[in-house]
This record gives structure tokens, C-alpha cells and sequence, in this order.
């Protein structure tokens, strides 16, 4: 016998992607979340073994199987076994090449430099 359909923003908190039920609930609320490719607009829809989700989290959209239904919100190493990840999160990019180098002298010129320009131009210093 198949385990009873458990609510959807229950189980985002049991499987650890959301820190509160409540969250949870936002996110479900949202439209921004796909239960087997149809958006879902409300927390209370039920959740089945084999179901599909789609949804963003940060910087990454997540793309997970449900493997199992949870009863309660354990550890992280039990909320791993409640999913499969179908699209997981690529490692991060390599950093961004350093600021290029400057010249000393080459930036933004000190008070007596712009002085000695503006008498070289032909200027009164205010």
C-alpha cells in the first residue's frame, strides 16, 4: 500500500529546501513553483512518491523527484532520501579575474597636480 499524499509546503520543509513551514507556504503561493510541470498557486496541494517539482532556490533552479514522504523534519542526511536531484546545482564559477592593474600616477590626480594643471591652462585657483 502507497503512503498517504502528504501536503506540498509540508513537505519542501521536511525535505529541508525551505527553513519554515511558513516560507514554505510563501513559496508555494508564489506561482513560482511547478508540481509535475503545472504551477501551483496554493500550499495545501498534495504531494505523491514519483511527483516532479521545479522551483528556484537562490541562485539556482532546482529540479527534484520525490522519493519518499516524510513524517517528520530530521536531520539532514534524512531529508536527503526524501528526493532525488534531477538538476543539481552547478559548482560555483571561478572567481573574477583581479581588478586590473593601475600604474601609480595613473588615477585620479591629487589637489597639487590639478593646481599645477589649472596654472598650466591658464586657470585662477578659486
Amino acid at each position: 500500500m502507497s503512503a498517504p499524499p502528504l501536503r506540498l509546503d509540508k513537505w519542501l520543509w521536511f525535505a529541508r529546501f525551505c527553513r519554515s513551514r511558513s516560507r514554505a507556504a510563501a513559496l508555494c503561493d508564489s506561482g513560482r513553483l511547478r508540481l509535475n510541470k503545472a504551477i501551483v498557486h496554493k500550499a495545501h496541494r498534495l504531494v505523491r512518491v514519483g511527483d516532479v517539482l521545479t522551483f528556484p532556490l537562490g541562485p539556482h533552479i532546482r529540479v527534484v523527484a520525490v522519493k519518499a514522504l516524510a513524517v517528520r523534519r530530521g536531520p539532514a542526511r534524512e531529508a536527503a532520501l526524501l528526493y532525488d536531484d534531477l538538476a543539481p546545482p552547478k559548482a560555483p564559477a571561478a572567481q573574477p579575474p583581479p581588478v586590473a592593474p593601475r600604474a601609480p600616477g595613473s588615477g585620479r590626480p591629487s589637489k597639487a597636480e590639478r593646481r599645477a594643471t589649472d596654472r598650466l591652462r591658464g586657470r585662477d585657483p578659486p
